[in-house]
């Protein structure tokens, strides 16, 4: 019996060694890393959320023991199963959703209403299932992050029965759970009140609100502004570094856009809302399928009717899915080709709800398969989006141009590689020319970037094997490689680098494959890239080595990886930043630990204000970056360009803890700076009363 493919109820306690030693880093969560796993029994991919050691010795990690074996239990199409717990990794093994979360698909797809509609019920199914248990299982953390995707983009609700209220429990202690996962926009605004009562099934419920718009509207709830990270975001130049801005379009953009399809909005023919006096009307007959009242009462002089957006009775009827009406009014004279204001064909409309009948009634009646929409998107763009295999080969056999090319150069191929739709892939590279699987698009990515970018590792195989180059690169220089390495895809990786990928190509700021895996954190990958013999110390633009990008992200496990084949501790970047200096300021203090392990130099001043590690420790307030280095022989009292010492850096910025270990380790309270200050002055004229009374004694 297939391991995971077990009955409601039953559970299991994965071990290590059941599962095989490539695991692949999917994601950061807040509270830990999840993890793609295959067991070595059948090969069966899993998702393994892992818990960052300090949560295993609290109460959050022994309610998910308590709690894991009934969430077990909780079974539907709409909810990610649970499979058990894996001890040795403090982890639980749940089902693997290969496309990721819904937050990450809203903010890197433009979605047509149809899937937009769909992702809806979906989610409402799966909330309903929860909340018709009994007890009612309340989730209590539904947001977009804990919806996810599998291979033809379904929903399945994760992460439920984490949260609990328990009679009696605090408010405080309540909201602290609440708002420590980051999702204070899903939170009903009264929840903020004194009220003592408990939440109920209403409090998911206004989440699901807030998912809904989220989903429709493909923005970000009350958009927050983050703190900049003042000068040295302007030194890193490292992509997706937090900047200061507004959480709106162009936030949501990478400085690769190789993620982001097309933007095509889709305004499909909906029924309209009709006054009480028009309940005769034909097109109410059509809002209840009424279809034999329809077709006994339209008219010839209906088919000439233009309704809101200049769509035709025709577009209408193709929308209500019934093809005997599609046909009469067709009879009747209505032209197949009309348009609506943003160019849809009824064939188009038929092709975005999947009406398979009627798509053929339109092409016997002479419906164009080469007409295009607005931004040039044919029928044929909208079937190989979709995965609608039935409907490309129809298409095609009535004259769709297999290469057809939309406004920003897309053609069905790079859409169906993308959205990872193989069968659609074959078809259309049955009727292309040979030199159709290299074609760019307008930002200069071929097909094999986009599959490679999604992880689609059967379709880059077939695009390598019709001759796709490896090698191209897209505008921003970025290869297949670049994309796959990003993105954490073992698998294509490996199959590029089979198929002949420079592992050292360089995009258009210097950055290797190998510098975006470590800046991902993607251990596996950089052990892959370095293995096959990429250079371990290769530089960007601005200077930084991968294990720069590493550190400054607080990879640990792959900083060590780096290190131990090769990578350079003491390497300088620009202005002189070591791999240290950038984890004291941001990679914390295991990294800062794995780096002096490493024989790091804790004494290495930077270029342009001299600054030693430790200085950087103490500006971030990070004690146990400080304690750190003091053990490893760090210089108390270096003086940076400006003459400051660590403790007049602690001073300034209110870090008792680490104004009194620099103490007990003989730091000299009178050195000045260069403005004439000692330590205990900065504090004073900072107002930091209590560094002052301790500077004092």
């Amino acid at each position: 019996m297939d391991c995971l493919d077990r009955s409601p109820g039953q559970f299991r306690n994965f071990k290590k060694d059941d599962f095989e030693a490539d695991w692949i880093k999917v994601a950061e969560c807040r509270f830990g890393q999840l993890y793609q796993v295959k067991l070595k029994l059948k090969g069966e991919k899993c998702a393994l959320k892992s818990f960052d050691t300090p949560l295993c010795a609290t109460n959050f990690y022994r309610r998910i023991i308590e709690e894991a074996p009934n969430l077990a239990k909780v079974k539907s199409r709409y909810i990610v199963s649970v499979y058990g717990l894996c001890s040795e990794a403090t982890a639980v093994v749940m089902e693997h959703m290969s496309n990721g979360s819904l937050n990450n698909l809203l903010a890197s797809h433009t979605l047509m209403w149809p899937k937009k509609f769909q992702m809806i019920h979906e989610v409402s199914m799966g909330m309903n299932f929860l909340h018709s248990l009994n007890p009612p299982l309340l989730h209590l953390n539904l947001k977009t992050s804990n919806i996810l995707l599998d291979d033809h983009l379904h929903v399945k609700i994760s992460d439920f029965g984490l949260i609990h209220w328990k009679e009696g429990m605090s408010k405080k202690l309540f909201m602290e759970q609440l708002t420590v996962r980051g999702n204070i926009s899903y939170i009903p605004p009264e929840t903020f009140t004194q009220s003592p009562d408990p939440p109920g099934t209403s409090f998911d419920v206004y989440s699901f609100g807030i998912v809904m718009w989220e989903i429709l509207t493909q923005q970000k709830p009350y958009a927050d502004t983050v703190r900049e990270t003042e000068a040295l975001s302007d030194i890193l130049k490292i992509p997706g570094l937090i900047q200061s801005h507004q959480n709106d379009d162009k936030s949501q953009k990478s400085d690769y856009p190789w993620l982001f399809s097309p933007i095509h909005k889709i305004d499909l023919p909906m029924m309209p809302d009709l006054p009480t006096d028009h309940k005769s009307s034909i097109l109410s007959f059509l809002c209840k399928k009424d279809f034999g009242s329809f077709n006994q009462s339209v008219k010839r002089e209906h088919v000439k009717t233009q309704f809101s957006g200049e769509k035709s009775l025709l577009h209408y009827t193709v929308a209500s899915g019934d093809a005997e009406s599609v046909e009469h009014v067709l009879s009747l004279g209505a032209e197949v080709n009309c348009t609506t204001a943003r160019g849809y064909t009824p064939l188009i409309v038929a092709v975005l709800h999947r009406l398979h009948d009627v798509i053929s009634l339109l092409l016997e009646h002479g419906a164009s398969a080469t007409q295009g929409a607005e931004d040039d998107w044919t029928a044929l763009h909208f079937a190989a989006q979709n995965g609608d295999d039935k409907t490309v080969r129809l298409l095609l056999d009535k004259g769709a141009v297999a290469d057809a090319r939309e406004k920003a150069g897309w053609m069905p191929l790079h859409l169906a590689s993308q959205n990872g739709h193989e069968t659609v892939v074959r078809l259309l590279l049955s009727r292309l020319p040979e030199k159709a699987v290299r074609e760019r698009e307008a930002q200069g990515r071929t097909p094999l970037h986009l599959a490679s970018a999604y992880g689609h590792l059967n379709i880059a195989k077939l695009l390598l094997s019709k001759g796709a180059d490896p090698n191209a690169t897209d505008c921003s220089l970025s290869t297949a490689l670049h994309l796959s390495a990003e993105e954490g895809h073992n698998r294509v990786v490996r199959q590029l680098m089979k198929s002949g990928a420079n592992i050292d190509s360089a995009d258009s700021r210097g950055y290797t494959p190998l510098h975006l895996a470590a800046l991902k954190g993607h251990t596996g990958i950089c052990r892959q890239l370095l293995s096959n013999g990429t250079c371990p110390n290769s530089r960007s633009l601005q200077g930084w080595t991968p294990l720069h990008l590493a550190a400054f992200r607080g990879h640990e496990a792959t900083v060590v990886q780096l290190e131990s084949q090769g990578g350079c501790v003491n390497a300088g970047g620009e202005n002189g930043w070591t791999p240290l200096h950038l984890a004291c300021y941001q990679g914390g203090p295991e990294v800062v630990a794995k780096l002096l392990e490493a024989k790091a130099d804790p004494n290495v001043s930077e270029d342009s204000k001299g600054w030693t590690p430790l200085h950087v420790a103490c500006t971030s307030a990070s004690l146990q970056s400080v304690l750190h280095l003091i053990s490893h022989h760090a210089d108390i009292n270096a003086l940076n360009s400006g003459k400051a010492t660590p403790l007049h850096l602690a001073a300034q910025h209110d870090c008792k803890p680490i104004v009194n270990a620099l103490l007990l380790n003989s730091a000299d309270r009178t050195l000045l700076d260069s403005s004439g200050s000692t330590a205990l002055n900065v504090a004073q004229r900072c107002e930091k009363l209590e560094i002052v009374q301790l500077l004092m004694k």
